[in-house]
């Protein structure tokens, strides 16, 4: 069975939308979602399942969100390959002066268009740079995240699609782990 990866937007942030792991996991289970795993409190599955595509799979899993805990949750859902593959364009990566801890990957719902990517590069972003490939948009925030103006509201202000953003670390570990399902 093919291996994904589920992002959730928002949930145990700042005390709103909690929701435990053994929860979380257990809901996806109920869904006939199999090996899954969680990785931090911040909404990062890694499951295995017998679709062969991951587009049925994020409205499945918000829906099946809303019945067990009753809000809404923004979910973007990769294969673990093209979770793979989104490690291996990053163009920031080994780039002279970046620092890998200051990369972080903003996933989109859907490819942008290109009169919102025109408005992107008009926000005024200091030392922040950012590339958009396909559904991918690699950000390298030498001030950290917290300071950039290039989050995830003004990209989904700006390219009319949802948005949730996850700093290297975590991406490259949750397509290892997608890696070994």
């Amino acid at each position: 069975m093919p291996s994904y990866v589920a992002m959730l937007r928002g949930i145990n942030v700042s005390g709103s939308k909690m929701i435990k792991m053994e929860a979380l996991r257990a809901s996806f289970e109920t869904l006939g979602f199999t090996n899954v795993r969680t990785y931090v409190q911040s909404g990062n599955v890694v499951f295995t399942a017998k679709d062969r595509t991951a587009a049925p799979l994020g409205p499945k899993i918000a829906a099946r969100i809303k019945r067990d805990f009753g809000f809404d949750v923004p979910t973007v859902v990769l294969g673990g390959e093209a979770l793979a593959r989104v490690v291996d364009a990053n163009p920031f990566v080994g780039k002279k002066g970046v620092d890998p801890a200051k990369l972080h990957v903003t996933f989109l719902a859907e490819a942008p268009g290109a009169a919102g990517l025109d408005k992107m590069q008009a926000v005024s972003s200091g030392r922040d740079q950012f590339q958009c490939l396909g559904t991918s948009v690699y950000l390298v925030c030498p001030d950290g995240y917290g300071r950039t103006k290039l989050n995830n509201n003004a990209f989904e202000r700006a390219l009319r699609v949802g948005a949730t953003t996850r700093n290297w670390k975590t991406v490259t570990t949750l397509a290892q782990m997608a890696s070994e399902s």
